[in-house]
């Protein structure tokens, strides 16, 4: 049944800033967002024949990458227009750029090339600065242009279609403003000409890029890029490929506070060089699990895995307590979690640790066995009489999934089983703690978070003690009716609040691995890219077969509503209704939240599974599920029950060849 409830966002919420428009005359204006990095994109750490000696450096985010060092371009391309012109011009977001050099077309005529190498090399002037390559921040009149294509010999015209591969590299005004480092690289775009930006992958000859076809592209255009400088556990942490300029410094500062431990206002990343955030020290509650978001949300990935009797530091432990008529209260003594640290060496010991498993087993066609294990939880504190353990989900494509307008979502439910398919799903409607109005649920184990402001605010207080807007006190973790109504400073302000959503909306989701790419002949493939095209291919149709796309939808178009323009109309393959299915009693706890019982669950979006290896340190560091008893996919498939039953039969009941091709499939997204 479909509540009364307000749209996320309104009808006429206007984008915090342009990334693509058409000029009367067919001129495209496309604008590039662009931050500092060390190294260049197909650089390994080490030379491409040489062993594997590690990874390199081209993901990484630089000391003080948060302040100063952000910027883009602005592309002015004629050649729609009937013109050979493309103009791009530099933008400073802050301060002064002085020597930045941009390289442009791939040159891959010259054998020779391989981590990087262009056809064009140039740099930003300014005729206000005598020509010299001096540019200002809030000024544009730093720019260059070409009239052909020079990945040809002899250079060719301009058409709609031809690719230009973009490799700006920034150098800050000397002496640095801040005392932070003064040259720097940055990400390596590829822009098509007539359409603008474009995900790209490496083919023949020596991985030159090409866009990814858009089956690949699981979060649309704000996808990430096949990477080959052997990063794939930094791939969670990038921004949207179609990222504006002004949006990529909200990415960068958002990502500051995600990373500040709460504490002592160190940032996670190079802690003795990176300047302290002072005004967010001492600011953790008097219990809390964790300093820093990043430690829980490891790489922004998953929890860590527990070893067996170790606090479960980097997990939620939700409680409640029984209330009059079926109403769930704040538990006793946790509240509405269980904090397990405190900043008083006197306070309780309220640790929680897995003190066993119980384990099955499951025999699936053709004899293999499956060993299923269910964790049992030992409190040190009194044990609350309601509770669900929770590990912290990736925090991907969580802007994309904000951007889905209701009707999209809504169509997808089915709470009657109108078609008699046994599967329902249903959405979750939830209050939005600062209005009180009624939103549709989209975040959580058990979609109890309507917006990612909400999902913040309800993770800082009840994992961290900090407060923001949305929770001004630390006793709306204990469920006090007027913490509301709280007065004086927050931990985070109403500013700050907003570039952590904004940072968290901004990251992009990590193209399909689906496609072999171009390596040289004689060089190894980096293991992230030794995919089997065709293997991966029937995953996906018995992953179909099964019937798995019942709840985890392929394919869904964004709204054109959400702030950002670049999370507007995206065709992203999240694999998620983001609607509440009922699991059976094997996967229920004992809480319910809100409308949502102990055996309701948000169907998990499933893009990024195939990267939580590289991400989490090894697939022996991977759990699955919401209190992440499984340690392998198949794992996960076999304890569905409910209303997945039927699906997960017939996972069981198919040849194992198919059973390995669609755990294949996964392992793709």
């Amino acid at each position: 049944m479909t509540a009364a409830y307000t749209p996320l966002f309104a009808a006429d919420t206007a984008p915090v800033e342009q990334i693509q428009y058409t000029e009367p005359d067919g001129t495209l204006v496309t604008f590039m967002g662009a931050r500092p990095t060390e190294r260049h994109a197909r650089e390994r750490g080490e030379a491409w024949d040489a062993p594997d000696q590690g990874p390199g450096r081209y993901f990484t985010f630089p000391t003080f990458y948060f302040q100063n060092r952000t910027f883009g371009l602005e592309i002015r391309d004629e050649v729609p227009a009937g013109r050979q012109r493309i103009s791009v011009y530099l933008h400073v977001n802050d301060g002064t750029f002085r020597g930045t050099t941009f390289s442009l077309f791939r040159n891959i005529n010259n054998p020779n090339v391989r981590d990087f190498g262009w056809s064009l090399n140039y740099g930003f002037n300014n005729p206000l600065e005598g020509n010299q390559p001096i540019c200002h921040a809030g000024e544009r009149n730093c720019m260059m242009s070409f009239t052909s294509n020079w990945r040809t010999s002899p250079h060719s015209p301009l058409k709609i279609g031809d690719k230009i591969e973009l490799a700006p590299a920034p150098r800050l005004l000397s002496p640095v403003i801040d005392g932070g480092g003064e040259r720097y690289y940055s990400f390596e775009q590829l822009y098509v000409v007539g359409k603008g930006m474009r995900p790209w992958y490496g083919i023949v000859p020596n991985l030159d890029s090409e866009p990814l076809p858009d089956s690949t592209l699981l979060g649309g255009q704000a996808s990430v890029s096949y990477n080959y400088s052997e990063e794939p556990h930094r791939v969670f942490q990038q921004m949207a490929n179609n990222i504006g300029i002004g949006n990529t410094k909200r990415f960068v500062q958002g990502r500051r506070l995600f990373h500040t431990s709460f504490a002592d206002g160190k940032h996670s990343e190079h802690p003795t060089t990176n300047p302290v955030f002072t005004a967010h020290m001492g600011q953790l509650g008097p219990r809390y699990n964790q300093a820093r978001c990043i430690e829980c949300h490891v790489s922004n990935g998953r929890s860590t895995v527990p070893a067996l009797g170790a606090r479960l530091e980097t997990l939620s432990v939700l409680t409640g307590a029984a209330g009059a008529s079926g109403k769930v209260l704040p538990d006793p003594t946790y509240g509405l979690n269980v904090q397990q640290q405190a900043a008083s060496t006197t306070a309780a010991n309220y640790t929680v640790s897995v003190a066993s498993y119980v384990k099955t087993v499951r025999t699936l066609a053709g004899g293999e066995q499956v060993e299923l294990v269910k964790p049992v939880y030992s409190f040190k504190g009194p044990v609350p009489s309601l509770y669900s353990v929770r590990q912290a989900p990736q925090v991907i494509g969580m802007g994309l999934l904000e951007a889905v307008a209701e009707p999209t979502i809504l169509a997808l439910a089915d709470p009657n089983d109108a078609n008699g398919d046994g599967v329902r799903g249903v959405p979750h409607w939830v209050n939005n703690p600062e209005t009180g109005e009624v939103h549709l649920g989209r975040f959580g184990w058990k979609a109890t978070k309507a917006s990612l402001r909400h999902q913040i605010g309800d993770a800082l207080v009840k994992d961290m003690g900090v407060t923001s807007p949305v929770f001004p006190s630390y006793s709306c973790q204990r469920g006090a009716p007027d913490c509301h109504g709280a007065t004086g400073a927050t931990a985070l302000s109403e500013d700050e609040l907003q570039r952590m959503s904004d940072y968290l909306s901004l990251i992009g989701v990590p193209a399909q691995r689906s496609l072999r790419s171009g390596y040289p002949e004689g060089i190894r493939v980096s293991p992230e890219h030794d995919v089997n095209p065709q293997l991966i291919a029937r995953g996906g149709a018995v992953f179909a077969e099964a019937r798995c796309t019942s709840c985890h939808t392929p394919e869904m178009t964004t709204g054109n509503t959400h702030p950002f323009a670049e999370l507007r109309d995206q065709t992203i393959r999240p694999y998620t209704n983001m609607l509440l299915h009922d699991m059976g009693p094997e996967l229920a706890d004992t809480l319910t939240e809100g409308q949502a019982g102990p055996s309701l669950w948000r169907t998990a979006p499933l893009w990024g599974l195939g990267s939580l290896k590289y991400v989490q340190g090894g697939a022996q560091n991977v759990r699955y599920l919401h209190d992440g008893r499984a340690r392998t996919l198949t794992e996960a498939i076999v304890w569905h029950g409910g209303e997945a039953s039927a699906s997960r039969a017939r996972f069981e009941a198919l040849p194992k060849a198919d059973r390995d091709a669609l755990i294949a499939f996964l392992e793709s997204l």
